[in-house]
């Protein structure tokens, strides 16, 4: 059976990092999306465009095989706006800051953040696994990118202005009542 939720369409930039080359010091990477990563992240956020993508990401080890990805994801992005559906552009600024362990940790570690979420104290994100040795740093950056986009982009001086009509004299809950008042009043039926 193929796995479809691996296609290069679901998952246009992929940049895995192998875990067991990670040094104890840490590893900086620098990536940027090409012209045909763009073009499917475009598609299938549903935009007109990814004009550029770009993100920086520090991997640093913890302990218990544990790693803490930090880092910035950058973009801008070509848009319509809702309001005069003109083709806007937008930058898009994103931190990351996650925990990534390895897949037989996790259930462990979520049961540490459900009993955080009783507490009155802030609550951490569950960790993300580490797939097969690897944390894909092109899906991270994809996936907080998709993130930061505005689902209703607008201009910044679009003003909606809903149109506005005199009301109908006609058109009210009882306006079917007052016709029947008003009709003539008709032939009573014979015997009453």
């Amino acid at each position: 059976m193929t796995d479809t939720s691996r296609t290069p369409l679901r998952d246009p930039w992929r940049v895995p990092v192998n875990v067991a080359q990670i040094p104890e010091t840490g590893l900086h990477r620098e990536i940027e999306a090409d012209a045909a990563v763009r073009k499917a992240m475009a598609e299938i956020a549903e935009l007109r465009e990814v004009i550029s993508a770009r993100a920086s990401f520090d991997l640093t080890p913890k302990r218990d095989g544990r790693y803490r990805v930090t880092g910035h994801v950058h973009a801008r992005i070509g848009q319509t706006c809702v309001v005069t559906l003109d083709p806007i552009e937008n930058d898009i600024d994103e931190p990351i800051d996650l925990i990534f362990a390895p897949p037989d940790q996790i259930p462990e570690m979520a049961d540490l953040v459900d009993d955080a979420e009783e507490s009155s104290e802030e609550t951490p994100d569950p960790p993300e696994p580490i797939v097969n040795g690897f944390i894909d740093i092109g899906r991270l950056a994809t996936d907080a990118l998709f993130l930061a986009i505005d689902p209703y982009p607008r201009k910044p001086d679009a003003v909606f202005e809903s149109p506005v009509e005199a009301p109908d004299p006609e058109d009210h809950p009882f306006a079917a009542l007052r016709a029947l008042q008003e009709k003539p009043a008709g032939k009573k039926p014979k015997g009453k």
